[in-house]
């Protein structure tokens, strides 16, 4: 096979990478996008680089593994989602990633496509501002400030109950998601058994707003992105109706990730959608960024935008973190885990189930962590 096309709509070339002092240093910014200081020893390297437009690669030869079985591999952005379907179907690339949920169907019907389907890491949760006294987008009935509810368990609690996850997961993602109790889906390191994903009830979120103080409720708004997760502004738009069926007057301020994302790490939001995918395939990842006290010295909660605080959580995982012996090393995760998601330290949705499209004659298989792959696409 000589080459291939395909389409992504927002795909990392890479994590965090070492590279070589000797071969890179005193090389600028053009010398990396041109790839004149491109360092590495995968299947590819890189030859050319047009910002917005496409990334080239062609086969590395000298690979330590099986050699690819394309030799070169184009890479399109391609952001706008029925762009991208229009752009399978027409032939106009061979792959594309992230297919929409309102799409897959009509393309599993399709003669000329293939797809292929995986549950993934990938978590859809709320964060909560439980750390403040006065929460900037929290309100009483009237208007007036209030102090802050949301630091009272029983009212995260009553905002687990309130959410329909279940029809989340089949009304507005379509069947392509799985509603979630944990950080990780059961099976990796970490996980509890004894987690299980909040089932609706909006009785019992109504009885426990009126036992934290709550009876007629409160305001306050949802935020999140518009144009990062897959239905992430449907999504809140859903959870904001569910709040106020059971009394939390919710209104929703959806926007571009690129103003969302810097708004939410400055604590501007009080309730906030947001997502996370563990790529190391166990808890402490998540835990150290989501749920540990946020401390900039040592690296921990840098992704704890509700500020949420646990000392029980905090210990465990500092306690796993330096365990070698894995049966105590999962047991202080599953610990760690339990105490945050019993306390509600987020509100976790559902893991979103990754989509890819290709054309007649090619396959992959899709994978856990949402990698498009190149080297793993393969002719059938």
């Amino acid at each position: 096979m000589s080459s291939i096309n395909r389409s992504s709509g927002c795909q990392p070339i890479s994590g965090r990478d070492i590279v070589s002092k000797k071969a890179t240093e005193g090389k600028g910014t053009e010398d990396f996008n041109s790839g004149v200081a491109a360092i590495g020893t995968g299947p590819y390297k890189l030859v050319d680089w047009a910002r917005g437009d496409k990334l080239v690669y062609e086969r590395n030869d000298n690979y330590w593994g099986d050699k690819p079985e394309w030799t070169k591999i184009t890479v399109r952005p391609i952001s706008n989602d029925g762009t991208r379907v229009a752009a399978l179907k027409s032939g106009d690339v061979d792959l594309i990633n992230f297919v929409p949920p309102a799409d897959t169907k009509h393309l599993k019907k399709a003669d000329n496509v293939t797809v292929s389907m995986s549950p993934s890491t990938r978590l859809i949760y709320l964060h909560v501002d439980s750390d403040r006294d006065d929460s900037p987008m929290v309100f009483g009935n009237d208007g007036e400030k209030i102090k802050n509810p949301l630091k009272d368990v029983r009212v995260r609690k009553a905002i687990s109950k309130a959410i329909n996850r279940e029809a989340i997961a089949a009304r507005i993602m379509e069947g392509l998601a799985i509603p979630a109790a944990q950080m990780l889906p059961e099976g990796y390191e970490g996980t509890s058994p004894n987690l299980k994903p909040e089932q609706y009830d909006p009785k019992g979120a109504k009885a426990l707003l009126a036992e934290a103080g709550y009876p007629e409720g409160f305001r306050l708004t949802i935020h999140g992105p518009n144009d990062r997760y897959i239905n992430d502004a449907d999504i809140a738009q859903a959870i904001a109706q569910m709040l106020t069926k059971v009394g939390i007057k919710t209104e929703v301020n959806t926007m571009p990730k690129a103003l969302y994302f810097g708004k939410a790490s400055a604590l501007e939001f009080s309730l906030m959608l947001v997502g996370w995918a563990t790529d190391t395939g166990e808890h402490s990842n998540c835990v150290g960024s989501l749920l540990h006290t946020y401390d900039k010295e040592k690296g921990f909660g840098s992704s704890n935008r509700g500020r949420y605080s646990n000392p029980v959580v905090d210990q465990k995982l500092e306690e796993a973190l330096v365990t070698v012996d894995p049966e105590k090393h999962n047991e202080l995760l599953i610990e760690s885990v339990e105490a945050g998601m019993n306390d509600l330290g987020i509100v976790p949705i559902h893991f979103q189930v990754s989509v890819w499209g290709t054309k007649k004659g090619l396959t992959y298989n899709g994978r856990t962590d949402g990698y498009t792959l190149p080297h793993e696409i393969k002719a059938q």
